[in-house]
C-alpha cells in the first residue's frame, strides 16, 4: 500500500496518464484522416459498371444498370412492402444503393436494390461511364457518334467517340476562355470607361474632347467585342453539331450534344494502369477545376484559391497589428490596472464566438466603413456599392480581429522571455529604445511571433460562420486574383473550402452524390492548413537558428 502511495506521490501516473491521452487523441485524429481520404478520394477511383435485372414489388422486372456507391444491412422489419421479394426466414437483408445516373431521364440518380430481388448480375465490357456537364452521370452502351445528321462511328465507335470529345472539350475550352477572360477584361474595361465618364459628370466637366476620347475607347472594345461574338457562334455552331447515340438500361435510346459530355469511358474494360490515368486525371480536375452541377460535380480551384488568399491577406494585416499592440503593452504602457484590464479584455476576445465577430465586420467594415469610402472614393459607382458590400478585404479584416488575441498574447509572452540585462546592455552602449527593440529584442522574439500567427493561420482558414456574413459565396463569378488593374480585387466576394464543405454537404439537391465530396474537399482543407503551418514553422526554425548563431558567434 505504501509502494502506491509513494508512486502516486512521484507524479509518474499522471505522466503516463498525459501520455496516454495524447496517444488517444493522436489515434482519433490519424483515424479521422484515413475515413476521409478513403472517403473522398475513394470517389475518384472508376468502379466497375453493373448490370442485373431487379423484381419490383408486384411482380415487375426491371433491367438495372449503374455503379455500386454504398451497401449496408438491415433488419427486415425496417422495410415495408417488400415482402414477397424477400425469403420468410430472413431476418436481416443486405442492400445496395446503386448509381443508376440518368437523372434526366429516370427522374432520380441513385436507388436501393434488395439483393435477394436481384438476378443475372454481370459487368459488361461495353457499359460506359458517361460524365456530363449538368444532370450527373449516364451510363448506357454506345450505339453511334453523329455529326449534322449523318452517322461518323464506323467500324469502331467508341474510338470515334474519344477522338470527337478531344475535339469538342478543346472547343469548349477555348468558348470559355473567350467569354472568361477575354468578353470578362472587355466588359471590365467598359465598365471602367462608365465610372469615368459619370465621375466628370459629378464633378461638373464639360471638357467635350475627354468625352469624345472616352467613346472613341469604348468604340474600340465594342469592335473587339463584336469580333469575339461572331468567333463564339461559330465555335458554338462547330461544337453543337456532334452528338451521341446510346442505349440506356431497358433498352431506351436516347441522343446527347457532346458539348455536354466532359468524358465517357468504359471501366469494366479497362486494365489498372488506364485506371490509374482516368483516377489521377480526376483528382487534378478535382482540384484545378471551376465547380458545376450545383457544386456537387467538376473542381473546387475557386475555394481553394480563394482559402488561400484570405489567409494571406489576413496573415498580412494581424501580424502588425498583434506585434504593435504587444510591443505597446510590454515595452511602452504603465504597468497599472488600466494595463491589466486591456489584458483580460484581450484574453477574453479569444473566446467570443466567431459569429459575432462576423456581425461586428458586417456592421462595422462593410456597412459603416465601407459606405464612407464608396461616399469618398467611389460616388460615380452607387448606388452600386463597391467596398460598402461584403468582400475579400472585410472577410480579412474580420478574422484579423478574431485572431488578434493569439498573436497579441504569443508576442508579448516571447517579449516577457527576453531578459532584462540584454535591455539593459543595449542601452547602456547607447543605443536608443527604439533601436533596442529592433535590433536586439525583435530578432529574439522572431518565433514568438511565427507561433503567433500560425495559430492565427489555423483558426482562420477554418472559420465559416463570420465569413457567411462578411465576403464568402456559393459561386464566386470570378476570382479575386486576375490581369484587370489592380489585380487583386479585394472588394470581390470569393468562395471559401469550409463554406463550401457546408454548402455542399448541407444545401445540395442531391445529398449521395455530393457526399464524396464533402470528404474530399474536407481533406483537401486540412492539408492547406497544414502546408500553410509547415511552411509558418520552417520561417520560425530558420529565424531561431539565425538568432542562435549569431548569439554564438
Amino acid at each position: 500500500m505504501q509502494a502506491i502511495r509513494n508512486w502516486f506521490k512521484s507524479g509518474d501516473p499522471w505522466v503516463w496518464l498525459n501520455a496516454g491521452a495524447v496517444s488517444i487523441s493522436l489515434l482519433l485524429v490519424l483515424g479521422l484522416l484515413v475515413l476521409i481520404t478513403v472517403r473522398g478520394f475513394g470517389h475518384f477511383w472508376p468502379g466497375g459498371i453493373l448490370e442485373f435485372g431487379y423484381r419490383e414489388p408486384g411482380g415487375e422486372m426491371v433491367t438495372v444498370l449503374g455503379e455500386i456507391a454504398d451497401r449496408e444491412t438491415v433488419a427486415r422489419k425496417q422495410l415495408t412492402g417488400v415482402d414477397e421479394l424477400i425469403p420468410v426466414d430472413q431476418k436481416v437483408v443486405d442492400r445496395y444503393l446503386v448509381k443508376v445516373g440518368n437523372r434526366d431521364f429516370f427522374g432520380v440518380d441513385f436507388r436501393w436494390v434488395l439483393v435477394p430481388a436481384m438476378s443475372g448480375i454481370s459487368y459488361p465490357d461495353t457499359a460506359m461511364a458517361v460524365e456530363r456537364r449538368e444532370w450527373g452521370n449516364m451510363y448506357g452502351y454506345l450505339k453511334t457518334v453523329m455529326q449534322e445528321g449523318q452517322d461518323i462511328g464506323g467500324e469502331d465507335p467508341w474510338r470515334t467517340l474519344q477522338e470527337t470529345l478531344k475535339r469538342t472539350n478543346a472547343i469548349f475550352d477555348k468558348i470559355r476562355h473567350i467569354e472568361k477572360d477575354l468578353i470578362g477584361k472587355i466588359n471590365y474595361n467598359i465598365e471602367q470607361l462608365r465610372l469615368k465618364r459619370r465621375g466628370y459628370e459629378l464633378r461638373g466637366i464639360a471638357d467635350t474632347a475627354l468625352y469624345e476620347e472616352l467613346e472613341r475607347k469604348r468604340a474600340v472594345w465594342n469592335g473587339e467585342y463584336s469580333h469575339l461574338t461572331d468567333e463564339l457562334a461559330a465555335l458554338y455552331t462547330e461544337m453543337e453539331q456532334y452528338r451521341m447515340v446510346a442505349t440506356l438500361a431497358g433498352g431506351r435510346e436516347v441522343t446527347v450534344p457532346l458539348s455536354r459530355i466532359v468524358r465517357a469511358y468504359r471501366p469494366n474494360a479497362m486494365g489498372t494502369f488506364a485506371k490509374l490515368g482516368l483516377y489521377f486525371g480526376k483528382l487534378w480536375e478535382f482540384v484545378s477545376d471551376d465547380p458545376r452541377e450545383a457544386n456537387t460535380e467538376g473542381g473546387i480551384f475557386p475555394a481553394i484559391f480563394g482559402t488561400v488568399t484570405m489567409v494571406l491577406v489576413m496573415a498580412v494585416l494581424v501580424t502588425p497589428f498583434g506585434v504593435i499592440a504587444a510591443v505597446y503593452l510590454r515595452e511602452y504602457a504603465r504597468q497599472g490596472p488600466l494595463t491589466r484590464a486591456i489584458r483580460i479584455a484581450v484574453n477574453n476576445l479569444a473566446g467570443v464566438p466567431s459569429i459575432v465577430y462576423g456581425v461586428f465586420g458586417l456592421g462595422f467594415f462593410v456597412y459603416f466603413l465601407g459606405g464612407s469610402i464608396d461616399q469618398l472614393f467611389f460616388p460615380e459607382a452607387l448606388p452600386a456599392p463597391t467596398f460598402g458590400t461584403p468582400g475579400l478585404l472585410w472577410a480579412a479584416l474580420t478574422l484579423a480581429i478574431l485572431t488578434l488575441p493569439v498573436v497579441i498574447v504569443a508576442t508579448e509572452e516571447g517579449l516577457t522571455r527576453v531578459p532584462r540585462e540584454i535591455r539593459e546592455g543595449s542601452l547602456a552602449l547607447g543605443a536608443t529604445k527604439a533601436e533596442t527593440l529592433w535590433r536586439t529584442v525583435f530578432p529574439m522574439t522572431a518565433s514568438a511571433m511565427m507561433t503567433g500567427l500560425i495559430l492565427a493561420v489555423a483558426r482562420a482558414a477554418g472559420e465559416v460562420a463570420p465569413l457567411m456574413l462578411v465576403g464568402v459565396v456559393k459561386l464566386a463569378p470570378s476570382l479575386p486574383l486576375d490581369g484587370n488593374t489592380p489585380f487583386l480585387h479585394l472588394d470581390r466576394k470569393f468562395m471559401h473550402l469550409g463554406f463550401h464543405i457546408y454548402d455542399v454537404g448541407f444545401q445540395s439537391p442531391n445529398v449521395d452524390a455530393a457526399r464524396p465530396l464533402v470528404y474530399a474537399t474536407s481533406l483537401l482543407l486540412v492539408l492547406i492548413i497544414v502546408i500553410l503551418n509547415l511552411t509558418a514553422i520552417r520561417i520560425r526554425n530558420r529565424l531561431r537558428e539565425k538568432y542562435r548563431a549569431a548569439e554564438e558567434h
